[in-house]
């Protein structure tokens, strides 16, 4: 498999991987800085299968730098940002012997001696054994301490190798808009440079920044979220810019509400809209959307098997992790389904839509509400240009309803208020409409691109 990884890159030869800042690397140039990375961790002593944190966002350094630690054979810890409780998870739980800063220059700084791995018959150390390569993930809870997500990195990238193999060399360049420490991100990163094609790194995850790059580099291919493609339409960044160019927006990590795909159908005619599917655990899935215009898809992945047991979504995958390095695998079934948390329903005719999720659904005296489906409500209102719905606490019923409204246009509070309450009389069930509304600025939206339901809020309604 590295073999071949190899000989991929020399065969793609002078056709460009990377564009940073405008400037083109080919692939013998990657190529290249990988081999020169290499022999930066050889001499700093980094030996196969120690587990390496590699601090860096998208750039020509941390890409070879990640491909360099994949042909050593080692687990790879990518984070973007070294906070301090992310640090402290990895160093408790993953013993890492190495942390690579890859910026301008390489920095190898040793964290432990030798000898000093995670102790026999760990997870990690049968990666050893089997002399396979391991990337480790992060969740994205809000919460505690993330959940230390171990992957076989030979499995993920053994995976795209097999599937490039199928197809002609790609003459595409991808924007990566999702980040280079999840899975969304390494999924992408994979999926362009296996096959050829160019990744077009960003500055910034921002919507000036990423349609700027769209017209520059003539993209055709967009991955992103719901929530991104929403700011691009509040901002009006499709026309500040020419998108022309592109034919395909893929879009995850949350649920598209049914409105929300409305609107980007309509500010992005002619454009083919393709819903994604994975979890940091699973992989992501190779999915088809019943059309454009619809949130149904179904799973057309032939290593992801899936069921529905009491309307959650359950998974099975080629490229499954090994197991949480902090937690009990108690998301896994006896049988090893991996429960996504997901509420779904499905057609006769096995398409999929996602809900929500589990741990979102609202409970107001016994009445149950997901969020998506009110925040899909005022959607449709000319007057609310964005919203975010979730529960508090309760009392008497146990949890309210409660939404931040972005209007449209400047607004009072008591304005926004008495047209919620009208929009929603004859839409929605009593127990849905909100007892707290709040005007915001903006909705807050996670480093990963999507709604945040679970931050403190004030409790300063209109």
């Amino acid at each position: 498999m590295r073999d071949e990884l190899v000989r991929r890159f020399e065969d793609f030869g002078t056709r460009t991987a990377i564009f940073d800042q405008d400037i083109a690397f080919t692939y013998h140039e990657l190529l290249d800085r990988i081999r020169y990375t290499e022999n930066v961790l050889s001499k700093h002593g980094v030996a196969p299968h120690d587990v390496v944190v590699l601090n860096g966002n998208y750039s020509p350094s941390s890409i070879a730098t990640l491909f360099a630690l994949f042909l050593n054979r080692n687990v790879v810890v990518p984070l973007v940002t070294l906070h301090d409780r992310d640090l402290e998870t990895v160093t408790e739980h993953c013993r890492p012997r190495f942390l690579v800063t890859a910026g301008t220059e390489l920095d190898v700084e040793e964290l432990a001696p030798p000898g000093s791995g995670s102790g026999s018959g760990s997870v990690i150390d049968r990666l050893g054994d089997e002399d396979a390569a391991g990337l480790v993930l992060l969740s994205s809870g809000s919460t505690g301490a993330p959940k230390v997500i171990l992957h076989n990195l030979d499995t993920l990238v053994g995976e795209k190798l097999e599937k490039g193999a199928r197809r002609r060399p790609s003459s595409l360049n991808i924007l990566m808009v999702l980040m280079f420490d999840h899975i969304g991100g390494i999924n992408s990163l994979l999926s362009t440079l296996l096959v050829g094609g160019a990744a077009v790194l960003p500055r910034e995850r921002v919507p000036d920044e990423i349609c700027g790059l769209i017209e520059r580099h003539r993209i055709r291919v967009l991955p992103t979220s719901p929530t991104f493609l929403n700011l691009i339409i509040m901002g009006g960044y499709h026309r500040t810019y020419d998108l022309s160019s592109l034919r395909l927006i893929t879009y995850g990590t949350e649920p598209m509400s049914d409105e929300l795909l409305r609107r980007v159908n309509q500010n992005f005619p002619g454009v083919r809209l393709l819903q994604t599917f994975g979890t940091s655990e699973t992989g992501i899935a190779t999915t088809t959307s019943e059309s454009s215009s619809s949130t149904y898809f179904k799973i057309s992945d032939a290593g992801v098997e899936h069921r529905i047991v009491d309307g959650e979504l359950q998974l099975r995958s080629r490229t499954q992790f090994l197991g949480y390095l902090n937690y009990a695998d108690d998301c896994l079934t006896e049988d090893r389904w991996f429960r996504t948390g997901d509420l779904v329903e499905e057609t006769d005719d096995g398409y999929l839509r996602i809900r929500g999720r589990a741990k979102e659904v609202i409970n107001v005296g016994g009445e149950k509400l997901l969020p998506l489906e009110l925040e899909s409500v005022l959607l449709a209102s000319p007057l609310v240009e964005d919203c975010v719905v979730y529960g508090k606490p309760n009392a008497i019923t146990g949890q309210t309803v409660c939404a931040d409204i972005k209007p449209k246009g400047d607004m009072t509070r008591a304005a926004v208020r008495k047209h919620v309450l009208e929009f929603l009389a004859d839409k929605v069930e009593p127990f849905k409409i909100p007892s707290k509304i709040s005007v915001v600025d903006s909705v807050e939206v996670s480093d990963r691109l999507k709604k945040l339901r679970s931050l403190p809020r004030d409790d300063g309604t209109s």
